[in-house]
C-alpha cells in the first residue's frame, strides 16, 4: 500500500462543521501519515486552520465564487490528481469542483430521511451513538472500521496567541480565571435568552469568583444586549477568528449556543457547557467530550430542525424556556454557585 498519497479533504463551511471534521482529518493522518494533505474549504474559515499538525496545505475559496468560477476550478482538482478524495460537505459547490475529476472520492452521505422522520414525524430512527463525527468517518472508506474509535476534535493555537490574548484581557481588568460566553447563533431559536445569559454572568462573578467574557460578532445582537445587563465584558465584533480562539483557549469553562465557536472550544480542550433547544444530540449536535455537558430538557417536540431555524408553533420556545440558570451554572464542572 502506498503511503505517499496526494490526497484532498473537502469541507466549505461552517465553523462547527469544520471543528468536526478535525476528527476524520487525523484518522485520514493516520492512515496515510507520509501524504500530502491539502484542506479545502472557504477563506473566511480557513484562519481556524492555521497550524494543524494534519494539514500540508490549504486552499481557500471566496463563498462569492460563481458557478462558472467554480467550473473553472474544477480543472485545477483534476491536474492535481489527486490519489483520493475525501468530500465531508457533499455539497453543489462540492460536486462541481469535484465534478472533472477522475480521482476516487469518498462522499460523506446525510442522513436526509432520518432527519425528515425525525422533525416531521418524531420517529428517531438514529442510532444511540450517531454523533456528525461518526457520519463522517462512515465515508471514509476502508482505512476506518468501528472498533478504531473516533478521534477527537483538534484546533491549535500558538502560545504567542495565548500571550496576546490574556495581555490585552489583563488591561481590561478581567481576572485570571474566567468563563467565556457566546450566546449567539445563526438562529434566534437556538439563543438562550439575554436576561438569563445576564443573571449567569452574575451569579458567576459573585458566586464564582470568575469575570465573564462575551465573544461574538458585530452581528450578534445579543451579544450587546446581554452587556447592558451584566458585568460581562463585551468582546463581540472585536475580535478575529484567531483572537477568539485564543480567548477560548485561556478560559476556565465556556457556556453558550449550539453553535462554531462552542464546538471550536472544545477542540481546543476547554470544557463547554451547551444549551440545547430546537437542536439535539440527537442528530449530531451537542458537545463530543466528557468534560463537556449538553444543557437540554426532554420534550416531545425537540428536535424540529436541523439547525433551529424553524419557528416554534407555540407561543412560548419551551425547549429554552425550561433551562434555568442554574440549570446552566451546575453544569460547570466542581462549581457552586454561594
Amino acid at each position: 500500500m502506498r503511503t505517499d498519497q496526494n490526497i484532498l479533504v473537502i469541507r466549505f463551511s461552517s465553523i462547527g462543521d469544520i471543528v468536526l471534521a478535525t476528527s476524520p482529518l487525523k484518522t485520514i493522518r493516520t492512515a496515510w501519515p507520509e501524504a500530502n494533505l491539502t484542506f479545502l474549504t472557504l477563506d473566511a474559515f480557513s484562519p481556524m486552520l492555521e497550524f494543524h499538525p494534519d494539514i500540508d496545505a490549504m486552499i481557500s475559496l471566496r463563498r462569492s465564487l460563481s458557478l462558472k468560477e467554480l467550473w473553472e476550478f474544477s480543472a485545477y482538482v483534476k491536474e492535481k490528481a489527486y490519489n483520493r478524495i475525501y468530500d465531508l460537505h457533499n455539497s453543489l459547490r462540492s460536486r462541481i469542483v469535484t465534478l472533472k475529476t477522475d480521482s476516487p472520492i469518498h462522499r460523506i452521505e446525510k442522513p436526509r430521511w432520518n432527519r425528515f422522520m425525525l422533525y416531521q414525524f418524531h420517529q428517531n430512527n438514529f442510532p444511540d451513538d450517531f454523533s456528525t463525527r461518526l457520519n463522517y468517518h462512515q465515508h471514509l472508506g476502508e482505512i476506518w472500521a468501528s472498533d478504531l474509535g473516533l478521534p477527537p476534535t483538534n484546533l491549535v493555537v500558538s502560545g504567542h496567541e495565548k500571550s496576546e490574548a490574556k495581555k490585552r484581557l489583563s488591561k481590561l481588568k478581567v481576572a485570571r480565571d474566567y468563563v467565556a460566553v457566546v450566546p449567539g447563533a445563526a438562529w434566534a431559536q437556538k439563543q438562550w435568552s439575554v436576561d438569563r445569559y445576564a443573571d449567569a454572568i452574575e451569579k458567576i462573578k459573585y458566586g464564582l469568583g470568575m469575570d465573564s467574557i462575551i465573544l461574538g460578532s458585530q452581528k450578534d445582537n445579543i451579544c450587546f444586549e446581554i452587556s447592558k445587563k451584566s458585568s460581562g465584558v463585551n468582546l463581540a465584533g472585536k475580535t478575529d477568528l484567531r483572537q477568539a480562539m485564543a480567548v477560548l483557549a485561556n478560559a476556565k469553562h465556556i457556556i453558550g449556543s449550539d453553535t462554531g465557536l462552542v464546538h471550536a472550544a472544545e477542540a481546543l480542550g476547554v470544557p463547554v457547557s451547551m444549551v440545547l433547544g430546537p437542536t439535539s444530540s440527537e442528530t449530531g449536535g451537542g458537545v463530543s467530550l466528557e468534560i463537556s455537558g449538553n444543557v437540554e430538557r426532554d420534550l416531545w417536540c425537540r428536535p424540529c430542525s436541523q439547525n433551529g431555524k424553524n419557528p416554534c408553533y407555540r407561543s412560548s420556545q419551551n425547549c429554552m424556556e425550561s433551562i434555568s440558570v442554574n440549570d446552566v451554572i451546575e453544569s460547570i464542572p466542581g462549581e457552586q454557585v454561594f
